[in-house]
């Protein structure tokens, strides 16, 4: 039998504190329930298969697009569609979530030393 248990976002932040790391804080319908934190640029990259959804917890972020760049705030969210080039930046520190499938891997079609194949559960 599942145990159902509230999940507290502001303590599940509290458990780390690198930027660009996801960790899964559940699963729903085949998707991935991630929180992460960011700082500065990441990867330009697509995912080819899958769209991609950023809840911002706290702060802001801006989602770079090859056409144009939009600022996420919180309390905001934007799906990014499958096949679209992207790359999220942020100034200060910010806390999203984020739903994607469960094969998803964090930096889509580009490799770097950010690419998460596995993502830690908390």
């Amino acid at each position: 039998m599942n145990t159902i248990e509230k999940i507290n976002l502001a303590e599940k932040f509290d458990l780390f504190h690198d930027h660009y790391h996801p960790r899964m804080i559940g699963t729903l319908n085949g998707q991935k329930v991630i929180l992460a934190k960011l700082k500065g640029p990441f990867v330009w990259h697509s995912h080819a298969n899958e769209d991609e959804l950023f809840y911002v917890v706290k702060g802001w972020f801006n989602l770079e697009f090859r056409d144009k760049t939009v600022r996420v705030g919180e309390g905001e969210m934007i799906i990014v569609p499958r096949g679209v080039e992207h790359r999220p930046v942020a100034e200060e520190e910010v806390h999203v979530m984020l739903f994607e499938p469960l094969d998803t891997i964090n930096t889509g079609d580009a490799v770097s030393e950010l690419t998460r194949k596995e993502v830690d559960r908390i």
